[in-house]
Order: C-alpha cells, then structure tokens, then sequence
C-alpha cells in the first residue's frame, strides 16, 4: 500500500486519482506530480514500484504544501482576517457565508441547524 504524507492512497484508482485523496493536491497538481516524476497517469497505484513512490514523495516534500502545514496554514489566513475585523473576518465570525451568498432562504450548512422563533399570539375578543 502506497502511503504518502500520512495517507494511504487506495490501491486500485489510477495514479492521478490516488493523489488527490491528499489534502491540498488537486487533479492539475497531481498531473504535475506524476509527469516530473516520469509516470504516466494511467498507471494504477498499486504498480507503483519503490523508486516511482520515492521520486513523487520528494517532489511533494520539497514543492507542495499538504495535510497538516496547509491546514495550519488556512486556519492563520482565517484568524488573521478576523483579527484585523475586515468584512471577511466578521462573516467567519458570525458563521456566516463569505462569499456573497445570499442568506434568506439557503445557506443552512453555514448557520446550522434552523432556531425557530414563536410568532406572538393574538389577542382574543
């Protein structure tokens, strides 16, 4: 089984695939990755030998930022921006879309689970 930077890639997808269960290496990066090391994309993870697993090991560990040094990384671009209370940092803050996204009717998977409010009875004759 083929482990890069803590994880293990699934042996039966094709190279370019397998490299993007790596946090922070896309389908372009992993392209990048396999063509400098010299294998072909269409090779499948599980016929990768030594030295092809070495080679794209090296050229991950010099040149790309992944796993836990990207996530650390974000997570300072997101405090920072807090930190210096631009727009984008009070809409972290409120946990609220950054985006521009509209708010009315969606972004349920930023808010979080509906607070509903009680309407006010009406008062009876």
């Amino acid at each position: 089984m083929a482990r890069i930077s803590g994880i293990d890639l699934p042996k039966n997808k094709r190279g370019i695939i397998g490299l993007t269960y790596i946090f922070g290496i896309g389908r372009s990066t992993a392209a990048y990755i396999l063509e400098k090391a010299g294998i072909s994309q269409d090779v499948k993870v599980q016929e990768w030998d030594d030295d092809q697993l070495a080679a794209i090991r090296t050229i991950i560990n010099d040149e790309i930022k992944v796993e836990g040094a990207l996530r650390s990384e974000v997570q300072l671009n997101i405090k920072r921006l807090m930190d210096i209370g631009c727009y984008r940092g009070l809409r972290h803050r409120k946990h609220l879309p950054v985006r521009g996204q509209r708010t009315k009717n969606n972004s349920r998977t930023r808010k979080g689970k509906r607070k509903t409010v009680a309407n006010k009875k009406k008062a009876t004759k």
